[in-house]
């Protein structure tokens, strides 16, 4: 029975900040077109509008905090002629404090794709877990995987609306992309929208360092475990000069070997000797 182009209304219910709100949107060939968008509490629909007001200020500002928490990190990623290497320390800071010095900031979301994160924990954790839904979901309903573009599209679009916030995230999304001519595949996103596909990207308060070490030796033509010191190295140097990074390596390197992704991890520990 062929299908036709009929119009039909589903009722959902999004769950925002306590609200329960009802929502109809089109579907054409019976294939869903819905996906999960949180929105700021200052912000609705163009058809709904909730029945009481919030305050035109920052909810967030009303928090009286008892001092002011910086966090830092050293994450990054590169392409190179082998695939595509992410790494990143595992020290979690809050302030001065070391919260946590086994914190794993790189994070498989798909069996094409990794993510690391910078930024504010609990904000990272979240929308990695609501990124990794929303591909599944794609690949449930059409049968097929999202590319890493469109992955970073989906995300920098439901993000966009809590710019201006506290929401605090900065996601590298590194993976194998065959729906782009089967190559590694790099694009940042971070927390006002901001989308930037390139061959090499570090983010956090530690990323000039890194900088540093990978402008000085990363070129295509890299080998495997040339690759894998480069980017140990980079962290590490990092680590020795940012006081919000430290203790572990963790380290990722994809690869796609006959549409099968290969994700190879390695944790290096080192030492620091202070006299």
């Amino acid at each position: 029975m062929p299908l036709e182009d009929t119009a039909s209304t589903i009722n959902v219910i999004d769950y925002n900040f306590g609200l329960s709100r009802q929502k109809t949107s089109n579907r054409n060939s019976g294939v869903p077109l819905h996906f999960f968008l949180p929105t700021s509490p200052d912000s609705a629909p163009f058809h709904y509008r909730p029945s009481f007001h919030f305050p035109a200020s920052n909810h967030s500002l009303n928090v009286i905090r008892p001092f002011t928490l910086a966090h830092g990190t050293t994450t990054l990623g590169f392409i190179f002629q082998g695939g595509v290497i992410a790494a990143a320390d595992t020290r979690a800071s809050a302030g001065g404090l070391v919260a946590c010095p086994a914190v794993h900031k790189i994070t498989p979301i798909h069996s094409h794709l990794v993510v690391t994160s910078s930024g504010s924990g609990a904000d990272c954790m979240l929308w990695e877990r609501i990124l990794a839904r929303e591909i599944r979901l794609y690949q449930l309903r059409h049968r097929q995987r999202l590319s890493i573009r469109g992955a970073a599209k989906l995300l920098s679009f439901m993000l966009h609306p809590f710019k201006g916030t506290d929401v605090c995230v900065a996601l590298t999304l590194c993976g194998w992309d065959k729906e782009a001519g089967n190559t590694g595949c790099l694009i940042y996103v971070c927390s006002d929208g901001t989308r930037l596909q390139g061959d090499v990207f570090s983010v956090g308060s530690g990323s000039p360092y890194a900088y540093g070490v990978l402008d000085r030796g990363l070129r295509w033509s890299l080998s495997r475990d040339e690759a894998i010191s480069l980017a140990r190295e980079a962290v590490f140097r990092a680590t020795h000069r940012d006081a919000y990074s430290g203790n572990n390596v963790d380290l990722f390197h994809i690869t796609a070997q006959v549409q099968a992704m290969s994700m190879i991890f390695h944790s290096f520990k080192y030492c620091q000797f202070c006299l």
